[in-house]
């Protein structure tokens, strides 16, 4: 067999086939990753950005964990300034109750002018020269019955129009209570209470029918009222009184030494805080007067003028249900408690008249004094009334036998001479006592 050689140009051409081959796969290859890369651009960095993908998995969730710490401790945080805020707020009601309370107080307790500005109308001009007139009287309290519940029930049916006489008595003064309840009766009076201090006077009024209040039991008060002094006892109703004001009764104070000839609420006024008859015995004394005090050392300023006016007596007054009345009452009942051995009337009208000083802040209240010769004191029908034709003719409103100590036989014959008509009832009597 003969073998078979191959040329130069057979090999040249295999040659040439090989290159082709090759150049033709690198072709296809490089069109296939051009394809590849323009359809799938991201999945050739797969592999390579696969630990980077883990990575950022990792910090996430190390995120995550870590928000989800901080969101469990704010909400912890967030609960413990939520209970935080609960009890403040629990405080701040508990301070609003306190200061609505206070501000209550601080309403009928705040300065009068403006109390009188807020009841009577809006701030006014001066009127012209000689027309100017000041406010007199004070606004009366808001009424509260939790004060004294089974008081203010009584005082519902006994009172007329909000108002009514008081007598604060114990069995030491049974006769001159049965007088003077006996002229209540007779003129016709309906408003009217006696405050019974022990039980025997409470049973004797209740058998008269006579409107009483006997007070719950309290042993600094009941003490006194049975076994103490006229001056004692008299010294008591100044803490009594106090509850009628309270809710919102306007009350005219009476001692059982008088005798009752005329409705006294016809003859009231009712402009001021305290109206009040008086010791005076005539229109100087009694309504006020210029005194001159001479002193002959001090030369050319020898005489010094000075005002004067005879006590009120704290036997027998009518006082409003205002803030200044409440404030005396307390006032006077503060000193005696003090000072027992004072005697009623002067700290009432020290307290009622004493203007304000260094150091003391006088009482703001208005004052009236009632007629003399109508709410008459027995030194002036006495001395004065009994011996003059013209005055003897006037028929008092009341007359209060305060000057003497001789009261039943007086009070008797006083019913006698303006009530019965015996003319010569008052002659055996001596102007003054007998002491």
């Amino acid at each position: 067999m003969i073998g078979r050689r191959e040329g130069p140009l057979m090999r040249n051409n295999t040659q040439s086939l090989r290159k082709s081959r090759v150049l033709i796969a690198v072709a296809i290859g490089v069109v296939i990753g051009c394809v590849f890369a323009f359809l799938f651009p991201n999945r050739l960095f797969v592999l390579n950005n696969a630990p980077n993908r883990s990575h950022g998995t990792a910090v996430y969730e190390t995120q995550t964990n870590s928000a989800a710490c901080e969101s469990s401790d704010r909400i912890s945080m967030l609960k413990s300034e939520l209970v935080a805020a609960s009890e403040k707020n629990s405080e701040l009601k508990k301070q609003v109750r306190e200061l609505t309370e206070r501000l209550r107080l601080a309403e009928q307790g705040k300065d009068q002018a403006h109390k009188q500005f807020l009841t009577l109308g809006k701030q006014r001009k001066a009127g012209p020269f000689g027309t100017v007139k000041g406010l007199r009287t004070n606004p009366t309290v808001v009424p509260d019955k939790s004060v004294n519940p089974r008081l203010a029930k009584i005082l519902e049916k006994v009172a007329v129009q909000r108002e009514l006489i008081v007598a604060v008595a114990n069995s030491n003064v049974m006769e001159m209570l049965e007088v003077w309840f006996a002229n209540i009766k007779r003129v016709g009076i309906p408003n009217y209470l006696v405050v019974a201090l022990d039980e025997e006077t409470a049973k004797f009024c209740e058998s008269s029918q006579v409107p009483v209040y006997k007070r719950d039991p309290d042993e600094n008060i009941d003490s006194i009222g049975r076994t103490g002094s006229n001056h004692a006892v008299s010294g008591l109703k100044f803490r009594i009184l106090r509850e009628f004001l309270q809710l919102g009764y306007s009350v005219l104070l009476s001692d059982v030494d008088i005798v009752y000839l005329q409705d006294p609420f016809d003859h009231l006024f009712r402009d001021s805080d305290v109206e009040s008859m008086s010791d005076g015995h005539d229109n100087m004394t009694a309504y006020g007067f210029n005194h001159v005090f001479d002193e002959p050392a001090m030369g050319w300023a020898r005489y010094a003028h000075t005002m004067r006016i005879w006590v009120y007596n704290s036997g027998f007054f009518y006082i409003r249900p205002t803030i200044p009345s409440i404030e005396l009452l307390d006032r006077v009942a503060i000193r005696l408690s003090m000072a027992p051995n004072s005697w009623d009337q002067a700290v009432f009208n020290e307290e009622l008249f004493k203007p304000s000083y260094p150091g003391y802040i006088g009482l703001h209240a208005a004052r009236r004094t009632m007629d003399i010769y109508l709410f008459m004191n027995s030194k002036v029908l006495f001395k004065t009334v009994r011996n003059d034709a013209k005055l003897s003719k006037i028929k008092p409103v009341i007359i209060h036998v305060n000057y003497h100590p001789d009261k039943l036989p007086r009070m008797r014959a006083i019913v006698e001479y303006y009530v019965n008509g015996k003319q010569d009832a008052l002659k055996p009597f001596p102007e003054g006592s007998e002491w």
